[in-house]
Parts: structure tokens; C-alpha cells; sequence
């Protein structure tokens, strides 16, 4: 008999080629495997056996829907599924969070490498994981169940089922620290532990994992669920393999991946080469901390593959970490929606068209034991928005796809854990609730399109804010307002769509206080950017107002509708910390919005009416940003509307320094052949052009001309009323609203708001050498 002491490193998982992979799994395991040339299947049968596999991943859902008992599954939708092949390989996922399957072939691939001896893997059986560096969830919180599927003794393929547990342990309710310093002081990972055996739930097993747990029978009964969501999934896998073939099964199975490989690397081969950068920040590495933390990424698109660079990314430092498998979910979840959103969800064939570089150590690549609890909601979903970035611009560039260009949707999420105990009529009992209302993001806006309001989390098709009344059923909470929020969206040609706001108070019948977590980035240097000159969504702002006016409802003759009826005293809530909620105060969360697209100077002025007649923009706003003057009437003034962008225009040269503003078009250069680099810009005899005034900028080769591109920097706020007034709240560097513009016209080409010291984007247009 022999043991085994494993390192640190043995518990990290990463993409390994085929071969290699074999050679590491035990000969003991019989795999079913096909031949290269064995995927010839005709129409109809593809088309049936695709179709059905598709179902059985969407009748997973239904399945952990119904048996489990938590809200986040059964209102909000965080939890996602796959099938997959003998070695991991995903076939199809679901449609719900997308960051929750992009490592799961590297769960299985390390528990086929790592369990295929001992304990082995064998029919009937299912492993338990919630290790963030092996794949099998992105924070100890999502917690997988990896399922084999056998035919006639050999291994055929995997089921995988992972949802979003509210409480895993550790020292804070909700399983998240912000005062965290490694890995131990969060949530316990585990790495892949047999909880079914032969078709039996190992008691044993299932104890120990409930243990952790604040809230054993909500933890006890998704295991269920997802036990029984691999098993009816296993069960009818194996009847369409009876009927059809585990050869034709297979087949199909392997054709999906190709497929659709195939079709994104058509897409992308007929996109331009090059290379795009972009750099965003983690604000705040957890309580104390006042600093911005930047993520950097290159993406070379050359052919028909893609390179993800993030070298140069911050070191790994506080609680905003997470791992490679992490890493790999950003960009998995956000070029599914965005370059695969025609394309068949086969991610196992998506994935081989990318690759990436990272340095050991990062925020974005940490070592354990780091503190990885906010990996999916911060460094993986900033390298995500950085993604999405790089990916509009390239889009943008080609003018087949620009109606496929979007700007940056709700830029992350706003995390706050409310828990307690809840005494509501005479019972006691412990309740810990993540506030999911921040599910109704704003999407980014695109070329031809505002972007939708409230429309969800673009990483989540199917996600869904809960209902309010469930809420208030299920926690001592009331809600005094849940509302999309007038001014959110990123001002810009195309406005970007609108975020929400959410204020909670204690029920009446509730006493003592409650804890509050919270952690959300955004805060200053925002991460929902605009596009080609678009503004940011709003800032990400989470209060609790101490002292109310009104006694908790009880006895009042109305419900306060906003903050400035509420009356007390305001605390701002850090990026990173905790607080609490007293039978006098309420919980305000304002989450972010979608970027605008192109310059708001540039917006059609009757859509700009509109919006403020439907209360998606302030007439203030609509005069100080997109220069839209009204009458009383709700109409525009057309004469004052002309004066007043004018006179924004003239503003933006003052603050630039640029003498002599051009209004009309100034020289006759022919666009026609030109090459479009976005809504603003195009080259010409390789000499970026303002399409807007025919002004002749600087050389593209390099991206030169940026520094011929007049450049204002002004307080944050002069991007509208939704940008928080106050960044020396949150950190200490200076933040500001920088525009860069054409030097004719002074229409914005870049929009951003940044720290003082955020790079020119120079590298953004090496794309154009």
C-alpha cells in the first residue's frame, strides 16, 4: 500500500492536450472512443439526436428548479449545466450562467486523471466539487456535481450540474470575507469527492459537506437536485443511445464540437488581423484597502484563432483573486453571447479557437491558497468586460459585423449578504440572503440600438431578478422601492440601457440587527464603459440611511419613494466590507448600467425627448449631456437644442485647450473607400479621418493620431448625473472624466473615466500598423 502527500500545485487544473491527457488516466477505466473518421451521420439523424441533447440540458434545469429550496436557483437562475464526452469535452450547455461551465471540462479532466485509480470511477457513480483552481465552480460557492455515464462497462460521457450555494461556511455568513487574507479564511474548496457511489448517496459525504453550512437543509436539498438532474439526464442519454447507437451518439456528439468550431473560426478568419488592448481596475483588494488594481489584456486575432495576453496584470493581493479556471470563465462567458450568439453552444469545440497567455500570481491567475471568493463577480468578470472590449472594436473595424458591435453591459455585479435571524411571528431562525434584485442589468448599447433596460446579466441569458413579494415572504425585508433608475445608461448616440435601484427596510415585526456584507467594483473607475466616444453607465452605489424619518412603516401615511424622503443620515458603503442594518435604517443599491455607443452630442434629439418623456433621462441630463433643450410641453426646441450643443462643443475645446472649432465640414476628402475603425474615425492613404468633419488627425500606423486628438480631463461628474461625485470615498488616486476628440470637430472618440494615470490608448489601433 502506498500514500500519496499531494502539493499545492496538484490541485490546479488546465487545459492538456489529448494525448497527454490519456497516458494520466488509469488503464482500468475503459473509455468509449470512436475514430477520427467516424463522424459521418446523416441530416436527419444529427439533427434529431443534437436537438435532443439540447432538451435534456434545458429538462436539467427543470429538474434542480423544482427540488431545490433556495431563491438564488429558483428566482434568479444562477446555476448551469452540461454534457460532455468521455474526456470532458463540453457538448452542450445551458442557457443559464454561462461562467459557471467554463471550466467544467477541466473539473473533469482532473478527476479523470486524479480519481481514475483511487477511488476510481465506476458506474453509478457522481463527484462533488467546489475547488476554484480544479474548475468545479469559480468560487468555493458554486459547487459542482460531476456525473459518469457508462455503456456496457465503458465510460461514454459526463453530465455536470452546478449551482450558487448561499452559505458554504467560513467566517462570515454568505461564505464571503472581506477582510479575508488567504484561502482559509473563506470557505472550504474541496476538490472531487465521490457523494454517489454505485447509485448511492454516500451519507457520510453528504453530512460532512451540510455541516459547513449556516443553512444545512437548503445545501442538503440542492445536492439532492443535482444529483437528481445528472441522473434523469444520464437515464435518457442512455435511452437515446439504445435507440440510436452509443457510436452514432457519439458521433453526433463529436460533430457538434466540430461544427461549431468550425463556424466561429469562418467568422473570425473573415475578420480583420491585429492586435486590440485594454486595461480596467479592481477597486479596493478588501477592507482597508484604497487602491485601484489593474487587469490588462491584448487579444491577437490572427487567422482564424484568437490570443487572450494578460500579462502585466496585477499581482494576486487581498480577497480579488481568482484562479486560471476562473480566468478561462470570463472569456468563455463572454464570447459565447458575443461571437458565438448564431452559433450552436458546443463549447468544447468554441474553446479550441482560443488561446491564453497569463503570468503565475495574478488577480487574474492567483496561486493558492489565495483568498478566491470574489474571483467570479471580480477578476474574472473584469477580464470578461475587458474581453467584450476588445472584441466590440474588433467587430466594429469589419462593416458586416458592426451590428454585432455592443458596448460594455452592467460591468459587474453589486454583491451584498443580509443575514440574521428572523423572529417574524414568534419563530427564530437563521436566514442569509444575497440581495438578487442586481440580476436586472443594463445592456451596453450598440451601433444601431439603445441598449435593452433592465435587461438581465449578459454572462446569464436566462437570469431574472426575483420577485420582490418572495423576498419579503421568504426574509425579514420590505421594499420601499424596486425601480430602474432615471439617468443609468451610458449617455451616448446610442444610450446604453438602463440599471435599477432597490431599498429594503427591516419587517416590522422584525428586531435586532442585521449583518451586512458587501463587495462590488465600479464604485469610481467604472467598468461599464462606453464605445467610440460613449459615456459609462452609472456608478455602482450601495447606502444605508441611519435614523429614518418614517417608523418602519408601521402606522405611516406613506411609503418614502426616494432617498431624499427618507430623511437620517447617509453611510456610504465601502467596495469591500461590512455593515449593518438596525430596525431604523434602510439598505439602498443602486447596480450598474450598459455603456453608451458614440458621442451623446450626436443623438438623434427627438430620441433624446422621448427618453426623458419615458423617464429613462433627466431633462437636466438631457440638456448638460446631450445638449436637448425642451419646452414645457415635453417637446423639443430645435433652435435651443443647436445653441446649447454648440455651445458643449465650444466647453470641450476651452477644457482642451484647441482653438477654433470647426462646425461646418472642412475638407473634401472621400470616405467612400475608406476603412471604418468605429463610428467616428476611418483611414485614409493610412491617415485617420474624422468621418463626422473630414478632419485629417495623424498617422494610424502605431495609433500616432491619438496624440493628435485633443484631450480634456474634468471631474468625474461631467459625464452626467450618474457618476459618483466623490471617488477619495473609495481610493486614493485621482480619478478623472477623460475625452479624447477630433480636433476639428471636438466630437468624442473616448470616453472614459479613469485614474489620472490610465495609458493613452495608443496600443488600442496596432490593429491598423
Amino acid at each position: 500500500m502506498t500514500s500519496r502527500i499531494p502539493g499545492a500545485d496538484e490541485f490546479t487544473s488546465r487545459p492538456m492536450p489529448r494525448e497527454e491527457l490519456l497516458r494520466q488516466i488509469s488503464p482500468s477505466l475503459a473509455l468509449h472512443q470512436i475514430g477520427d473518421d467516424h463522424d459521418q451521420v446523416d441530416a436527419l439523424t444529427y439533427e434529431v439526436v443534437r436537438h435532443r441533447l439540447w432538451a435534456i440540458t434545458q429538462e436539467m434545469g427543470e429538474t434542480l428548479r423544482r427540488m431545490s429550496g433556495s431563491h438564488v436557483v429558483t428566482e434568479s437562475n444562477d446555476f448551469n449545466f452540461s454534457i460532455c464526452d468521455e474526456l470532458g469535452e463540453q457538448v452542450q450547455v445551458g442557457t443559464y450562467n454561462i461562467g459557471l461551465i467554463g471550466s467544467m471540462d477541466l473539473a473533469i479532466t482532473w478527476t479523470l486523471r486524479n480519481r481514475s485509480d483511487n477511488p476510481g470511477i465506476a458506474e453509478g457513480d457522481m463527484f462533488l466539487c467546489n475547488d476554484p483552481w480544479i474548475g468545479g465552480g469559480l468560487h468555493q460557492n458554486d459547487a459542482a456535481i460531476l456525473a459518469p455515464i457508462f455503456h456496457e462497462g465503458r465510460l461514454f460521457g459526463w453530465t455536470t450540474a452546478i449551482a450558487h450555494q448561499v452559505d458554504l461556511g467560513g467566517p462570515r455568513p454568505g461564505s464571503f470575507s472581506p477582510s479575508a487574507q488567504d484561502v482559509f479564511g473563506e470557505a472550504v474548496p474541496t476538490p472531487p469527492m465521490k457523494v454517489v457511489r454505485e447509485g448511492v448517496l454516500q451519507r457520510d459525504i453528504a453530512d460532512a459537506w451540510v455541516r459547513r453550512s449556516r443553512l444545512p437543509h437548503l445545501v442538503g436539498l440542492d445536492l439532492r437536485a443535482k444529483i437528481a438532474a445528472n441522473k434523469n439526464a444520464g437515464e435518457q442519454i442512455l435511452r437515446l443511445i439504445t435507440k440510436y447507437g452509443a457510436d452514432t451518439v457519439k458521433a453526433v456528439m463529436r460533430r457538434m464540437m466540430n461544427d461549431a468550431e468550425h463556424r466561429l473560426r469562418a467568422k473570425l478568419a473573415n475578420l480583420p488581423d491585429g492586435t486590440w488592448t485594454a486595461v480596467g481596475y479592481q477597486e479596493q483588494s478588501g477592507t482597508g484597502d484604497r487602491n485601484l488594481h489593474a487587469i490588462k489584456v491584448s487579444m491577437t486575432k490572427e487567422a482564424d484563432r484568437l490570443v487572450f495576453d494578460f500579462r502585466g496584470t496585477t499581482g494576486q493581493t487581498g480577497i480579488i483573486n481568482c484562479p486560471y479556471p476562473g480566468l478561462r470563465a470570463g472569456i468563455v462567458f463572454t464570447m459565447l453571447p458575443l461571437l458565438a450568439g448564431d452559433i450552436p453552444w458546443a463549447a468544447g469545440g468554441l474553446m479550441r479557437c482560443f488561446e491564453i497567455i497569463t503570468d503565475e500570481d495574478t488577480i487574474t491567475n492567483a496561486s493558492f491558497p489565495a483568498a478566491v471568493g470574489k474571483g467570479p463577480f471580480g477578476p474574472a468578470w473584469g477580464a470578461g468586460n475587458l474581453v467584450a472590449e476588445v472584441i466590440a472594436r474588433m467587430l466594429d473595424a469589419e462593416p458586416e459585423h458592426r451590428g454585432d458591435v455592443q458596448s460594455i453591459c452592467n460591468g459587474t455585479t453589486d454583491l451584498c449578504v443580509v443575514s440574521g435571524v428572523d423572529v417574524r411571528g414568534g419563530a427564530s431562525k437563521r436566514f442569509v440572503s444575497p440581495i438578487f434584485d442586481v440580476m436586472a442589468g443594463g445592456y451596453g448599447a450598440q451601433v444601431s440600438h439603445d441598449g435593452v433596460d433592465t435587461g438581465g446579466r449578459l454572462i446569464i441569458p436566462s437570469a431574472r431578478a426575483p420577485d420582490v413579494e418572495m423576498t419579503e415572504y421568504l426574509y425579514p425585508l420590505v421594499a420601499l422601492w424596486r425601480r430602474e433608475q432615471t439617468d443609468s445608461g451610458g449617455p451616448g448616440r446610442q444610450r446604453g440601457g438602463m440599471s435599477g435601484s432597490v431599498c429594503y427596510v427591516q419587517h416590522p415585526d422584525q428586531s435586532g440587527r442585521m449583518s451586512l456584507v458587501v463587495s462590488g467594483n465600479g464604485k469610481v473607475a467604472n467598468q461599464n464603459v462606453g464605445l467610440a466616444g460613449g459615456y459609462p453607465g452609472n456608478s455602482q452605489l450601495d447606502l444605508v440611511v441611519r435614523g429614518i424619518d418614517g417608523p418602519q412603516l408601521a402606522g405611516v401615511a406613506s411609503i418614502p419613494a426616494d432617498l431624499d424622503e427618507l430623511g437620517g443620515q447617509v453611510e456610504v458603503l465601502p467596495a469591500e466590507g461590512e455593515s449593518d442594518l438596525g430596525p431604523g435604517d434602510a439598505l439602498y443599491l443602486h447596480w450598474q448600467a450598459g455603456g453608451g455607443y458614440g458621442d451623446p452630442l450626436l443623438r438623434e434629439e427627438n430620441s433624446v425627448g422621448e427618453d426623458v418623456r419615458q423617464a429613462r433621462v433627466s431633462a437636466e441630463a438631457a440638456r448638460d449631456v446631450y445638449g436637448v433643450v425642451l419646452l414645457e410641453d415635453g417637446e423639443v426646441n430645435a433652435d435651443a437644442t443647436a445653441a446649447a450643443r454648440l455651445k458643449l462643443r465650444q466647453r470641450r475645446a476651452t477644457d482642451a485647450g484647441v482653438k477654433g472649432l470647426r462646425t461646418e465640414e472642412i475638407s473634401a476628402a472621400d470616405l467612400t473607400e475608406a476603412r471604418r475603425l468605429d463610428d467616428n474615425l476611418a483611414v485614409v492613404d493610412s491617415t485617420v479621418v474624422c468621418v463626422h468633419c473630414g478632419t485629417r488627425i495623424g498617422p494610424v500606423a502605431g495609433g500616432a493620431f491619438v496624440d493628435s486628438l485633443a484631450r480634456r480631463e474634468t471631474a468625474p461628474t461631467e459625464a452626467g448625473p450618474h457618476i459618483w461625485h466623490d471617488p477619495s470615498e473609495y481610493v486614493d488616486a485621482e480619478i478623472v472624466f477623460r475625452q479624447l476628440l477630433c480636433p476639428g470637430c471636438l466630437t468624442a472618440v473616448n470616453s472614459r473615466v479613469v485614474p489620472v494615470d490610465h495609458p493613452l490608448p495608443h496600443d488600442d489601433y496596432r490593429a491598423w500598423n
